[in-house]
């Protein structure tokens, strides 16, 4: 007992409990109870990683913890203590750059985080302490601080609501910096709380913080005159959240129960799991075989070493005795020292600087996604957004794109259509021509023109004015004048029964859901208009222009799992109501089933047809039914363990037994572009699964509309439905159709060739689209039996990658990360895309490699998770087809030409060894072996990889099918690679061997001097310098200034940084061997003619193999399809590029 009360004083106890006690105002409940208040993290916000102590050891540690940083932090070592060839600067330099680069860049970033979170920390907030008002910073708000926030604020942490200025008790919020929802939302104050915060004296028990923005759970005891306390129950509708706005609302007061780093929204904002791209592990697999080389170049140079030595007098020539030391040092030691010393002479081999290029290249490119104009959206006034620019590249690799369907593939911009009462179908059209508003299109053929009675038509129009969460909005003073003229005006509506203009309309109500505000303004069509909640009194205009008064008892609020909503509701007369609206499925089961047939046909067509559809029943409850509902309800709000649980049982258990009274049919139009973003992405190669929530016909006819199923298109369903229809087991009927299912899509389909899509050959053969649900998912993957359940799967993976496209619908959340995920680790761990725009999207949006956002009207949080975030649908095609195949094309080039010039680079120092007696004398000076790699041949290919388009946008949107030719990381495969490494050992050879041609003429000074073995080192690196740099500029399609500027100033750096580093005599070095050399080698013709000559030999071959070789590959594609597509006319960038250029893509695009 000691020990848990020592560590609640310290605050340890915090943690292992499930609740949390606050006392308001630091007030102790009761007079005889001492005030003991556990302690709580202070209300600092920090998102930064480091501090001004810790930055240097925290930095250094995560940098060295890559495997490239910290080889090259060995070899330095290595080079400080042991005496090598190479001074420890020509590897420490390089890696000092590296480091320094990425700690400047991590430390800018951080420091913004840091100004981020003083500019929250130190903002002022009013605090109410003793009775008096007293401004502080935000950062010293302590749990239990009663807080004052006046209207258009934030709120400094998140605060249980005590009192507000609002005659009803409640408050208005916009959550958009934490969701996204600009929509007001509405919070109430607790029962009984709201009075003199003076006097109150009140605990409250919660749980302890967790990230979930829509769930809270807690109760409040409210202590008056040493009476038994008063318990109230606290829920997400008496939280105000960090980050929240105050709105339509003076102001409230409230008392903070969970601050700084443990408010919701900072919960929230922790960090995601590092995704890593296909790219990082080619890179990886390139340098271990490039690290095996650098190791069996140093074992083969040692061996020899001591292989020659063992020659006499080899080991100890006259004019290079050895001393005593030396002779003393064990042979162990001196073969150890001798392989370390050759490592460090050919460690270059390895590209420290490729990993700050490949990471400036990604941070630099993504600007070209945030700045591209095609994906600036004018309703919104916002383009596309990069979360992480770490998988700009995987854009160009998708293979499976999971969509949503309602707010990506449709609009989510609901428009009331028709509605169904009694069986009879009723579809609006002008309210002059019938005296009622209403028109009978459709029903029955016998009851044609016929209507439901007008008690029954009233009852289901008040039961869509009443059965939702809308607000009305309140006017501002720039509509007063307007509502002063139109008097008898409500919402934009007229007593004269006039359709109010859109935008009126629209200004009209506030909701969480489009669906809401569609369903509410229907009824307004009609006659009934809902006119707003005054003290918990819902107000309703019907036909007759009266005013209808409704008590709000509860309301049952809509969730997932339930798929409806309800409402309690008590009219003038006494009559307890409940009005309840969802999907069929939800409905159905809970009403007469007798009622059920007159209402199903017209959902099913409304369905078929693409609409939304919601079932709408009433149920009246009687005194007793009520308060058992009643208390019920009160019980289950009290409890602090499973009160979502709890609730959901009270809420199935009064939700029975109810009466249908009709149907809404509500339309999501498509996309902008929908249908041509679906099939552009086909085109390409890309498979295109739905998963939705929604229903199967409404799905089914969205695809259709999106042509991902066409007229042709034979659909294999494995729902319900088909599952109940032969009258046996589900297990076993799902096992009948799988087997059926798979003989008829996988083993009946002809084979398909490598390389083949299956797009290009269904035209002459069946296609086929699979249809599943949750439920039948849920058997699929859960099955009673493990070894069914493995096969199950496989055999509806089989299926599934064997159709055109896959349509999931009533699917859950956590269902569509688990299909993701299962196509995710199928065989050949294909690359996977998922796009969505609601909260329901966010767990698919996680799992998949890359995850698209779109910033639609269901909140934030897609985007906020998001990799990558877009105002369309439509802007998909571009940013894969585009932007995706340019940006793998820049970096694979980029990749392969770093090994490539590098193992140009350290071949000719290997060689070198083979002359010199392995004595690890190096070919090249210690400057140029620091810069090469840092100033003379990095900006020309970071230029390449953020500029180069070697296909022109336009003709990579209008033919998607270039897609294909870089798929399943064609550029990075290991026969481009072996390509690059044998064009560098080409290289290689060719300028030492070239070289060393010429300096078997022993005069090639005027004066008859010879050169030395720098002049043959500088001579060799001269050439490598402009052969690497001009292989680069004939491979460059599309000329910027930017490239001419770094291609050509490179090379003129270069030239002039040599006569500066060997024209003048440097006081900090202790040997000079460029002292005039290079302008020494210059003044030869014959050093001129040999440097000229080898660089023209070694890009010749290149040359010719281009002009005498037949064309393939993408650019020959591209040509094909620009002269089909315009006639026979190149698109102007695409012929820029002279027929000699060529690049690795025309190699490794060969279909086998």
């Amino acid at each position: 007992m000691l020990r848990r009360r020592l560590n609640r004083l310290l605050g340890g106890d915090e943690r292992r409990v499930d609740s949390r006690t606050i006392y308001v105002g630091h007030r102790s409940g009761s007079t005889n109870e001492a005030i003991n208040p556990p302690k709580f993290c202070d209300n600092r916000i920090v998102s930064s990683k480091y501090t001004v102590w810790n930055f240097l050891p925290k930095n250094l540690f995560e940098q060295f913890r890559r495997i490239a940083n910290f080889y090259f932090l060995i070899i330095f070592l290595v080079q400080v203590i042991v005496d090598t060839p190479t001074s420890p600067v020509t590897s420490g330099l390089p890696l000092f750059f590296v480091i320094t680069v990425t700690a400047i860049k991590q430390g800018y970033e951080d420091w913004l985080r840091h100004k981020a979170d003083n500019e929250v920390n130190k903002y002022p907030v009013t605090v109410l302490e003793d009775g008096s008002r007293i401004r502080k910073e935000s950062e010293k708000i302590k749990v239990g601080d009663v807080v004052e926030v006046d209207e258009d604020e934030t709120f400094p942490c998140d605060l249980i609501l005590l009192q507000s200025s609002r005659d009803d008790g409640t408050c208005y919020v916009t959550t958009a910096s934490l969701d996204g929802e600009s929509n007001h939302k509405t919070h109430y104050t607790v029962p009984d709380a709201e009075r003199d915060l003076e006097s109150l004296n009140a605990t409250i028990e919660c749980e302890q913080p967790q990230p979930d923005l829509y769930k809270f759970v807690g109760r409040m005891h409210i202590y008056t005159n040493n009476q038994e306390p008063a318990v109230r129950s606290l829920g997400p509708e008496n939280l105000l959240l960090k980050g929240a706005t105050l709105k339509n609302t003076q102001k409230i007061c409230g008392v903070a129960v969970y601050t700084g780093m443990e408010t919701k929204m900072a919960l929230n904002y922790q960090g995601k799991s590092q995704k890593r791209s296909a790219v990082e592990k080619s890179i990886n697999a390139f340098l271990l075989v490039y690290l095996c080389i650098l190791v069996s170049k140093a074992l083969v140079c040692t061996t020899l070493k001591y292989v020659w030595q063992s020659k006499p007098g080899q080991d100890e020539p006259w004019y290079n005795e050895k001393t005593d030391t030396e002779k003393n040092i064990p042979l162990g030691v001196k073969v150890l020292t001798d392989f370390l010393s050759f490592m460090v002479l050919f460690n270059f081999i390895i590209p420290v600087s490729m990993y700050v290029t490949v990471e400036m290249q990604k941070f630099l490119g993504s600007f070209f996604i945030t700045w591209d104009k095609d994906f600036f959206d004018p309703e919104i006034q916002e383009g596309a957004l990069v979360n992480t620019s770490d998988l700009n590249e995987e854009l160009g690799q998708v293979e499976y794109v999971f969509t949503d369907k309602t707010g990506t593939l449709t609009q989510n911009n609901m428009e009331f259509i028709e509605c169904c009462i009694d069986g009879f179908q009723y579809k609006y059209q002008d309210a002059s021509s019938e005296l009622d508003g209403f028109c009978v299109t459709d029903g029955p053929l016998n009851k044609l023109q016929q209507k439901a009675g007008r008690e029954r038509e009233e009852l289901f129009l008040r039961a869509l004015c009443l059965c939702h969460t809308v607000q009305v909005k309140e006017s501002t003073e720039q509509d007063q004048g307007q509502a002063d003229r139109l008097t008898d005006q409500v919402d934009g509506l007229g007593v004269d029964g006039e359709m109010p203009s859109p935008p009126q309309e629209q200004r009209g109500f506030i909701a969480s859901s489009p669906d809401e505000v569609a369903l509410v303004k229907g009824a307004m069509r009609y006659g009934f208009t809902f006119l707003g909640l005054e003290s918990k009194n819902m107000k309703i205009l019907n036909r007759n222009n009266d005013v209808e008064m409704y008590e709000l008892l509860h309301v049952l609020s809509f969730d997932p799992v339930r798929r409806r909503m309800s409402v309690i509701v008590r009219s003038r007369a006494g009559d307890t109501l409940l009005f309840c609206k969802g999907a069929d499925s939800s409905i159905f089961p809970r009403v007469r089933q007798e009622e059920v047939e007159r209402i199903r046909m017209h959902v099913e067509r409304n369905a078929t047809e693409g609409y939304r559809t919601l079932c709408v029943a009433y149920k009246h409850l009687s005194e007793e039914e009520y308060r058992q509902a009643e208390e019920g309800l009160k019980e289950a709000r009290l409890a602090l363990q499973d009160r979502e649980e709890k609730l959901m049982a009270v809420y199935n258990q009064v939700e029975t037994g109810m009466s249908l009274i009709g149907a809404t049919a509500v339309e999501d139009r498509l996309q902008e572009e929908a249908a041509e973003t679906m099939e552009a992405l086909q085109g390409a190669g890309i498979k295109v699964w739905v998963l939705t929530g929604d229903k199967m016909e409404t799905a089914k006819s969205t695809c259709y509309a999106c042509r991902l199923f066409q007229r042709h298109t034979e659909l294999l369903e494995l729902t319900v439905r088909t599952l109940e229809d032969g009258g046996r087991r589900r297990e076993e009927r799902l096992h009948d159709l799988l087997i059926e299912y798979h003989k008829k899509a996988v083993q009946d389909a002809p084979s398909v060739k490598a390389g083949v899509t299956r797009r290009s050959w269904s035209s002459a053969n069946q296609d086929y689209g699979f249809i599943i649900d949750g439920a039948t998912l849920s058997m699929v993957l859960n099955s009673s039996s493990e070894s069914n359940s493995s096969r199950y799967k496989n055999l509806f993976l089989q299926i599934c990658f064997n159709c055109t496209a896959v349509l999931c619908c009533r699917m859950a959340p956590l269902q569509k990360a688990q299909i993701v995920k299962m196509v995710k680790n199928s065989k050949g761990s294909p690359i996977t895309l998922s796009i969505g725009d609601g909260a329901n999207d966010v767990s698919m949006i996680l799992e998949a490699h890359v995850g698209i956002g779109i910033k639609g009207k269901e909140g934030r949080q897609a985007v906020r998770n998001s990799d990558y975030a877009i105002p369309k649908l439509k802007h998909l095609k571009k940013l894969l087809l585009a932007h995706g195949h340019l940006y793998y094309v820049r970096i694979a080039h980029l990749v392969q030409y770093f090994f490539y010039k590098n193992l140009c680079f350290i071949l000719p120092q290997f060689l070198y060894q083979f002359f010199c007696g392995y004595s690890q004398q190096p070919l090249y000076d210690a400057a140029y072996l620091t810069m090469y790699n840092i100033c003379f041949t990095s900006m020309p290919i970071l230029a390449y990889s953020l500029l180069e388009q070697h296909i022109c946008l336009e003709v990579l949107l209008d033919n998607a099918i270039l897609y294909r030719e870089i798929a399943k990381n064609a550029m990075l495969r290991w026969g481009p690679f072996l390509y690059w490494t044998l064009l560098g050992v080409f290289h290689g050879l060719l300028f030492f061997f070239g070289v060393r041609y010429l300096f078997s003429n022993p005069a090639l000074q005027d004066n008859g001097q010879v050169f030395g073995n720098w002049s043959y080192g500088t001579i060799v690196f001269t050439v490598l310098v402009f052969t690497v740099t001009l292989k680069l500029a004939l491979d460059t399609r599309h000329w910027t200034w930017v490239n001419h500027f770094v291609i050509w100033g490179s090379l003129a750096f270069y030239v002039f940084f040599s006569f500066f580093w060997g024209g003048i005599i440097w006081p900090f070095l202790r040997q000079q061997r460029l002292y005039f050399v290079f302008a020494n080698m210059l003044s030869s013709v014959s050093a001129w003619l040999v440097i000229i000559l080898l660089i023209l030999l070694s890009l010749l071959p290149e040359i010719l193999l281009v002009v005498f070789r037949k064309p393939r590959g993408p650019r020959a594609r591209q040509k094909n399809l620009v002269q089909s597509s315009v006639g026979g006319l190149q698109s102007p960038r695409s012929s820029a590029r002279p027929l000699l250029m060529r690049t690795f893509s025309d190699e490794s695009n060969t279909v086998f």
